[in-house]
């Protein structure tokens, strides 16, 4: 619903304030600015990110990928300073060097633990490698050296003009921005990657003085709130960072700050890939949703502390008495041994809600593949690495498996084998001797078999 009222007035320019503002260079990256960034521009999963990275770490060109922080030592800076004119080569770029200095935003030897910043190496590629690569791998790549070269560049400069107009003795503000010089920014095409957003830019503020006349339309508008928007990957991996902010106990809070959040950089990725695997989200378009079976995850074990950031604060907080001397490991085993048992037994007891369990039956409903072939009572459903029989509680041991030498069985030939007795053509499968070879799937008496072309089993 929008509602727009509108009125045509004359005021007058009451002020006018013009302020130079500079924007830095943006930090260097860790792993997660990265996945962002990455998720942002071209919507790579943060598996991808780390998958690729890892693979040109492998190839001596960029740093160790497993990195938290955005900082690196006078030692790398002294060997990037020295080939900042090589590496500008590489990416295709030329800017005159604003300073050859250590400056504290990028250079922190007390900021740098076990891994510094992702930046590239000493190892100058040639123009050859870099065509070598994948589109996804020069992305990345030019990504992590141009963040590098930012450091080199000057500010991004614009002048911010804010005029006060008077319209029947009612003050009116109006922002408008002039860019001044481009600085770092020249890098970086991608609109995205802009600090200052577009629709802001693109304000134009006309040539004015103090005491003109002016007129103006003036409007109401009247709409409705809309609700936040879906996280995408990327601001997940955000979000698992920034997790501890949420939580009113202060102590924690700040534990949570201090480990940054939930997961590590180099297993943030890896917990989303586990929970999109096991079905509880899915992501469409890079957009994440919670499936019915990850509603039913989390009405399980709402109101216990698994369901709370608080139980890895809690954790956190002992493991670091562990590390100052003051807590024993055998004691934080044991007590998580003790929450290990108590929620097993309680978890049942709160599944058994008729809302929950019609919530659980209807969703084994919609996972039905195919009516099974052995016992023709159940149907088929998937479960973890495998495909099962719903009535294997009953007595039916028909089951499938997740994968077969190599290949993943998709929900289409397991249907294919209950329905029709026999899949499609598999490519690709890999015999116990390394050899790769083509079959169709055959199912006799519930068991899987191979047919190949000439109808010969190998």
């Amino acid at each position: 619903m929008l509602f727009i009222f509108r009125a045509y007035n004359e005021g007058f320019v009451k002020s006018i304030n013009k302020k130079e503002k500079h924007i830095k260079p943006p930090k260097l990256h860790a792993l997660s600015t990265l996945q962002a960034v990455a998720n942002r521009k071209w919507k790579y999963s943060p598996a991808n990110v780390l998958k690729t990275v890892q693979g040109l770490y492998e190839k001596k060109l960029v740093t160790y990928p497993r990195t938290d922080t955005q900082f690196i030592t006078t030692n790398e800076f002294a060997y990037l300073s020295a080939n900042v004119e090589r590496y500008q080569e590489i990416a295709g770029v030329s800017f005159p060097i604003a300073s050859k200095r250590a400056n504290k935003r990028y250079v922190d030897n007390t900021k740098v633990q076990e891994h510094y910043a992702i930046i590239p190496t000493k190892t100058i590629p040639t123009v050859k490698k870099i065509q070598g690569l994948s589109n996804q791998e020069r992305n990345l790549y030019f990504e992590i050296l141009k963040t590098t070269l930012a450091m080199f560049h000057s500010n991004y400069i614009y002048e911010e003009t804010k005029i006060i107009t008077d319209v029947n003795k009612l003050d009116f503000e109006s922002t408008g921005k002039t860019e001044i010089s481009k600085g770092w920014k020249e890098l970086f095409t991608h609109a995205q990657q802009q600090t200052v957003k577009k629709k802001d830019e693109e304000i134009q503020i006309p040539i004015l003085e103090e005491n003109e006349k002016v007129s103006g339309v003036i409007q109401m508008k009247k709409g409705m709130t809309k609700p936040p928007k879906p996280y995408t990957e990327g601001q997940l991996i955000n979000m698992m960072k920034t997790c501890g902010k949420n939580i009113e106990n202060e102590e924690e809070m700040e534990i949570l700050k201090e480990v940054e959040g939930l997961g590590t950089e180099a297993t943030r990725s890896g917990i989303i890939e586990t929970i999109k695997r096991h079905g509880y989200i899915n992501v469409n378009k890079n957009i994440v949703s919670v499936t019915k079976k990850g509603e039913i995850l989390c009405q399980s074990i709402q109101g216990n502390l698994l369901s709370s950031p608080s139980m890895t604060a809690k954790w956190e907080a002992y493991l670091k008495k562990i590390g100052n001397g003051e807590g024993k490991p055998n004691h934080f085993i044991s007590s998580i041994a003790r929450f290990l048992e108590k929620l097993i037994q309680e978890t049942p007891q709160q599944l058994n809600v008729k809302k929950l369990d019609q919530s659980i039956a209807m969703t084994q409903k919609n996972n039905k593949i195919a009516a099974c072939p052995t016992c023709k009572k159940g149907n088929i459903i998937q479960r973890k690495t495998y495909y099962r029989c719903s009535e294997h509680e009953n007595g039916c041991k028909q089951t499938f498996p997740g994968q077969i030498l190599g290949k993943k069985l998709t929900e289409k030939n397991i249907k294919d084998l209950c329905t029709e007795g026999k899949t499609s053509m598999i490519k690709g499968m890999k015999s116990k001797k390394g050899k790769r070879f083509n079959a169709y799937l055959r199912l006799k008496e519930g068991k899987i078999t191979f047919e190949f072309a000439n109808h010969s089993k190998k």
